[in-house]
């Protein structure tokens, strides 16, 4: 495995002390625990093979439960219907969770586009109760690259309002990043204005490691927004930034899964070419 020094894996400016004072306050045990992951379903996300389960969905399910996984966060097919998941609008919801099920899998999350939570979200509550699902992610706000941080915020306001109603369905709402999210905006980190602006309770955090290719460490925030997460998407890189299966690059996965607890984290899906995921699933199971 390559490494990289400190000043490679922590943040921009301040973020780094910041994240180091987090890191010093989680107990030491805790840090050194043995993550225990033969108990933990580890999932996928089902964006990378989404050709594979558009053109043979229970195949694709049951090949990935044989790999050892045991939980697939969908993408919306009505959300997604134009970008690999067309297919599977017509296919009733009890039928895609009886398939899900046959795999040997569950569904307890899934990916919404923003416009679903804001102006579709009864329909989208009704799919994600039928399919048996605990969270609803907003994957992203899809803001044009003009956006000032203004609109960041304005779009948390509408999927904090969104959340309340998932909320009150039983469900938790969450938002998942990508390396946009990471800029800098009128002096602030996108990011971190967005934890700021949502409502710890109503919208929760899924963590995309691949950030790591930016300098940022999932278990800094972690850490430093202890509770605020509720699952992660997983990837491994080398330092040059390519993508290789999970304990091949250069994230430190047991401080990753000791910090994701204190994150709060429920779920982890590996989220990486179709051809990383066996080899992945190997590695986490081994730790």
């Amino acid at each position: 495995m390559k490494k990289i020094n400190r000043r490679e894996f922590i943040g921009k400016g301040t973020m780094g002390l910041s994240a180091m004072i987090a890191l010093a306050q989680v107990p030491k045990h805790l840090l050194a625990l043995s993550p225990g992951l033969n108990n933990i379903p580890i999932g996928f996300q089902s964006w990378t093979i989404r050709d594979q389960l558009s053109k043979d969905f229970a195949g694709t399910l049951k090949m990935m439960a044989a790999q050892g996984y045991k939980l697939v966060e969908m993408c919306s097919p009505k959300g997604y219907a134009t970008i690999g998941f067309g297919p599977l609008v017509n296919m009733k919801t009890a039928d895609m969770r009886s398939i899900i099920t046959d795999a040997g899998l569950t569904c307890p999350s899934c990916h919404f586009g923003f416009g679903e939570l804001t102006d579709n979200l009864d329909d989208r509550i009704e799919f994600a109760q039928q399919l048996g699902m605990t969270q609803m992610i907003c994957s992203t706000f899809w803001l044009p690259k003009t956006a000032v941080l203004k609109d960041y915020l304005d779009a948390a306001d509408k999927l904090n309002k969104a959340a309340e109603k998932i909320k009150k369905a039983g469900m938790q709402a969450g938002f998942h990043n990508h390396e946009f999210e990471f800029a800098t905006l009128d002096g602030q980190l996108i990011y971190d204005a967005l934890m700021n602006r949502f409502d710890p309770d109503l919208v929760k955090m899924q963590f995309q490691t691949e950030v790591i290719n930016l300098g940022y460490k999932a278990a800094t925030y972690f850490t430093k927004y202890p509770g605020r997460f509720v699952s992660s998407h997983l990837s491994d890189w080398t330092a040059d930034k390519k993508e290789v299966p999970i304990g091949q690059g250069i994230i430190d996965w047991k401080e990753f899964f000791a910090a994701a607890k204190v994150g709060g984290v429920k779920n982890f899906f590996v989220e990486m070419a179709p051809d990383k995921f066996k080899d992945s699933a190997t590695y986490i199971q081994n730790l």
